[in-house]
């Protein structure tokens, strides 16, 4: 079923998706949410960049937040889509449009089907390097989080 998107402008920084299950820490694994967004089939996981009684006090509703990576070699391809991949589980690799350019933080914003914040790591990449609008993408370290934006 087809779900009407939002039509509200909010920051392009911010991603908008429902908050679908939150695990606990366990000795494997850290403290985990799982994110949905409207009219694709994403069920991503992400480390949780808040306290967990905080996220399950939104569990089923439509958050808004930001989603925090590392990215590793950040490349200009000629073709593609906006993506993340894989599309269940913790990402990987992502692929999109730059929205957003901060080079005092050293961070690009790419709408990849969701904004996400990378910061860069790769020797000799600076976010200054890139600009709005262009097409990049990148393989992503483990560890991307998500952190509900506090009004």
């Amino acid at each position: 079923m087809i779900h009407p998107e939002p039509t509200t402008k909010i920051d392009p920084t911010l991603a908008r998706g429902t908050l679908v299950e939150v695990r606990d820490a366990t000795d494997a694994a850290p403290a985990m949410v799982v994110l949905s967004f409207p009219n694709t089939s994403y069920q991503i996981a992400l480390e949780a960049g808040d306290d967990l009684a905080l996220f399950r006090s939104h569990l089923g509703e439509l958050v808004m937040g930001r989603i925090f990576a590392r990215a590793l070699r950040v490349d200009r391809p000629h073709a593609g889509g906006r993506r993340i991949e894989p599309c269940i589980g913790s990402p990987r690799r992502v692929m999109g449009t730059v929205v957003a350019v901060d080079p005092i933080a050293d961070v690009v914003v790419v709408d990849a089907g969701a904004p996400i914040v990378l910061r860069l790591t790769a020797p000799g990449q600076e976010a200054g390097q890139f600009a709005d609008a262009e097409f990049i993408a990148c393989d992503v370290q483990p560890g991307a989080c998500f952190s509900i934006a506090h009004h």
